[in-house]
């Protein structure tokens, strides 16, 4: 499963994560990746991405997403994606991720740069 586009790896993000397949979900993500975990660090390479993502993925989420915005110039693309989580030991939650996308030499999309809790950490803290 390779993404041919920036909104194909929201849709196998969802299927591969629904599944718990944590291996699946890190093949859409460059080597080099930086994510914003919701403390707010950010954390780089793909090892330090499972510890990340792998807890949430052996609850096999559901995740409904809309991407609200892309844009695009050559190899790269920003990405606004609305994201609601939910899961047998979660509540349900919604979040407003940002991601930088880029197209590798064989055409194929990952995410190289993930956000999704900035934008809601910013919005409580303006709004205390």
């Amino acid at each position: 499963m390779q993404a041919e586009n920036p909104e194909d790896i929201c849709r196998l993000f969802q299927s591969c994560m629904g599944r718990g397949d944590i291996d699946a979900v890190l093949d859409l993500y460059d080597a080099e990746v930086a994510f914003v975990n919701e403390a707010g660090a950010v954390k780089t390479g793909l090892e330090a991405l499972r510890a990340e993502l792998a807890p949430v993925a052996a609850t096999t989420p559901r995740f409904d997403f809309e991407v609200k915005l892309i844009a695009r110039s050559a190899d790269v693309a920003l990405m606004h994606t609305w994201w609601t989580v939910s899961s047998s030991e979660r509540e349900p939650r919604s979040v407003h991720a940002i991601e930088v996308a880029r197209r590798r030499p064989d055409g194929t999309w990952r995410w190289l740069i993930g956000d999704p809790f900035t934008v809601g950490r910013l919005s409580r803290t303006r709004a205390s």
